[in-house]
């Protein structure tokens, strides 16, 4: 993997069109304790409920996690479940101008009943309602007003009808026009709706089952059939904890592997994807970087409970864990460093490697490390430091992050203060009162 530190500072704030079916995740909590007398299944003992945004709206919680701007365009129910997912959304800043309410339909909500961590059954509460002719038209007549000012064109497919032939042609005749990227996650198995978009973005099931061809036809003759029909520039597929298989229109083909710790829970994956891909390609990442950037956010997802809202924190911490030369920092990478210690206790240690890994910074270091709740982050006074030096010190599993150079200490104190600052002189280990003060030592 490449060193995608420094590529993360250009993670900027992007504004995203969403659009795409809204549903109401709803999650029931407890134990099952015991079989009931009434028929050979578990009693779940309820603890807690929580009610979430899903569907297109887990994607743009995902994009606000992500610091972008999302401007959501999709329907709601006139019904308890719509007025629970507008609030939801506004209360995290979602755009919601594109918001429109149906009388006769029922906002969809999936129920899912979690025992032990396990999920044991799941309940929707659904109809597949189509879009009447004159809302269809009035969603139309508002989509030249809510494009303005966005970087990507992102479409959340579940098939619940929102998403009409019309509708899909027309904002992607908008975005080509302005010259907007268009992403696409996909449903059903015509294709061909999409035709024009920028990227498609199928789970392996869904890209054979569009394709029309067999299960053990090859992967590559399934993206060519696929690229064919959407004349996409690209096809996307995610592949679970296989990981990422991207294909080209000009037959290039590339596969990228993902790192899980635990796969725990793959709902909500693809929304991760979708989300990531997004605001990368917004921010005019080149492919590869942001392929791989998915892949991290998709293996952070699969780790998590439920539909999980992946944060720029998060990623800047998986990319440390990757490889351990991550973990020094120079100025084009103090953005990641930034993310990767908010909400963290950090200890900051100021040392010398003059004379060597000597035997004081092996047992300061252990010292300092002993409380797993702090960060160990360790500042490297030398102007010019070994550069052996540093890559044995980043190889201990004691030290989390080392920083070069005085000015990028400050940069980074200017915005995060450490808990407790240390100076090592020699063997002489003093606690300073902040780190300014080791700017005098």
């Amino acid at each position: 993997m490449q060193r995608l530190t420094g590529t993360l500072s250009c993670l900027t704030k992007a504004k995203v069109l969403l659009m795409g079916d809204l549903i109401l995740d709803s999650y029931t909590f407890g134990k099952a304790k015991r079989i009931s007398p009434e028929a050979p299944v578990a009693v779940l003992e309820v603890q807690r409920e929580e009610q979430r945004a899903g569907g297109a709206g887990n994607v743009a919680l995902n994009l606000i996690s992500l610091s972008s701007e999302v401007v959501l365009v999709g329907r709601i129910g006139d019904d308890n479940a719509g007025a629970s997912l507008h609030y939801a959304l506004n209360e995290e800043g979602v755009d919601l101008k594109g918001i429109f309410v149906q009388k006769d339909y029922q906002t969809p909500v999936k129920n899912r009943i979690i025992a032990e961590n396990q999920q044991i059954v799941r309940i929707d509460h659904e109809k597949f309602t189509a879009l009447p002719l004159i809302l269809e038209q009035e969603i139309i007549d508002k989509l030249p007003t809510l494009i303005e000012g966005v970087s990507v064109v992102s479409i959340s497919d579940y098939g619940k009808g929102f998403l009409t032939p019309k509708i899909l042609s027309t904002v992607i005749e908008l975005a080509n026009l302005r010259k907007i990227p268009i992403i696409v996650d996909p449903k059903g198995m015509n294709f061909s709706k999409y035709r024009g978009s920028t990227l498609i973005k199928p789970n392996l099931k869904e890209a054979y089952g569009a394709s029309g061809l067999p299960e053990d036809a090859p992967l590559e003759l399934v993206a060519a059939t696929l690229l064919k029909i959407t004349e996409s520039e690209m096809l996307m597929i995610t592949r679970s904890e296989a990981g990422i298989s991207c294909f080209y229109k000009n037959g290039t083909q590339e596969d990228f592997p993902v790192r899980v710790k635990e796969v725990k829970d793959v709902t909500g994956a693809g929304d991760t994807v979708l989300s990531m891909l997004s605001i990368a390609m917004a921010c005019q990442i080149d492919m590869a970087h942001t392929i791989q950037f998915c892949n991290l956010a998709a293996g952070i997802a699969i780790e998590r409970f439920g539909c999980a809202r992946v944060s720029l924190s998060d990623l800047a911490r998986r990319l440390l864990e990757c490889d351990f030369i991550n973990k020094v920092f120079d100025e084009e990478h103090l953005f990641a460093l930034q993310e990767a210690l908010k909400g963290r206790k950090i200890k900051l240690l100021g040392l010398s490697g003059e004379n060597g890994l000597t035997t004081a910074i092996f047992s300061t270091i252990n010292q300092l490390s002993s409380q797993e709740d702090f960060d160990l982050l360790v500042y490297i006074r030398d102007i010019e430091p070994d550069q052996e030096f540093i890559n044995v010190l980043a190889s201990l599993q004691n030290v989390n992050f080392i920083i070069l150079n005085t000015d990028n200490l400050r940069n980074l104190c200017n915005r995060i203060e450490p808990d407790e600052v240390y100076f090592l002189d020699g063997k002489q280990l003093s606690k300073l009162e902040h780190s300014a003060s080791l700017f005098a030592v």
